[in-house]
């Protein structure tokens, strides 16, 4: 169980990044992170995954304090970075150098199955589009199974089409071993797709304003009017927290409105 305990960040400039920001998430459980910029959302899962340090409360994993990079949290960006020196395979494989090669060389190749990149094992970095290099790197941050998956804006670079492919290729490789998936986007639609529950965060100083509880079964369908409902909770949310008037009910929302922003 991850538990976030009166988190909050004053950067050595007096910058106050967040404030006592507190929940918990349950084992297998997706939460998405939404909020406008400035507010927190990359310092927040900066402190989950112990790569900076919390100047206020703690990170708890399992009960114990996340004080640096933790084994059992793993982390997703949006830039790929794989090892430009190193095959796809490679790449996905790196993390496992600890476990023997037989079962290392088949969940590398399950993951791939999984991505649809099963064709690419050999291939360099540098021969794959976008969305293939973020498959990789998605595959690679789950085949050591982490206990919590940090993903911060994973998708943003990518077109739509592309955006939604990853999405169910993500789904498809957390069905698996189900860890905890910690998702930051700025994409209202991509939130309401993957995540139980959203966090909407208020700006300056970064903080928790609003959860919202999708309850929506998974796999999830973009066209019905239960999906169409939460996200309009989570826009609604959104203008609420930068004091922005609400938007009518029967206002149609125009072509791309998936995107806040």
């Amino acid at each position: 169980m991850l538990q976030l305990e009166g988190v909050g960040k004053t950067y050595p400039n007096n910058v106050h990044a967040l404030e006592a920001v507190s929940f918990t998430v349950s084992p297998g459980e997706i939460v998405a992170i939404v909020g406008g910029s400035g507010c927190g959302k990359s310092t927040m899962l900066r402190a989950i995954s112990g790569l900076d340090t919390a100047s206020q409360g703690r990170v708890l994993l399992d009960g114990v304090a996340v004080t640096a990079p933790h084994e059992k949290i793993g982390i997703v960006f949006q830039e790929p970075r794989l090892l430009p020196w190193l095959s796809v395979a490679d790449n996905i494989g790196f993390g496992l150098a600890h476990v023997p090669k037989a079962e290392r060389d088949a969940r590398v190749a399950g993951a791939l199955q999984r991505v649809g990149l099963a064709d690419k094992a050999t291939v360099w970095p540098r021969e794959l589009s976008g969305g293939q290099a973020q498959r990789v790197a998605i595959a690679r941050a789950l085949v050591p199974r982490p206990e919590v998956l940090l993903l911060d804006e994973p998708f943003s670079a990518l077109d739509a089409f592309t955006r939604a492919d990853l999405q169910e290729h993500l789904l498809d490789l957390w069905a698996d071993v189900r860890p905890t998936l910690i998702l930051v986007t700025h994409d209202v639609e991509e939130a309401v797709v993957l995540a139980d529950r959203v966090f909407v965060m208020q700006p300056r100083p970064g903080r928790l304003f609003e959860e919202i509880v999708t309850g929506l079964a998974r796999p999830r369908d973009r066209q019905s009017t239960r999906f169409e409902n939460a996200k309009k909770q989570v826009l609604a949310a959104l203008d609420r927290s930068l004091a922005r008037p609400i938007r009518e009910a029967e206002d149609k929302a125009p072509e791309g409105a998936a995107l806040w922003w």
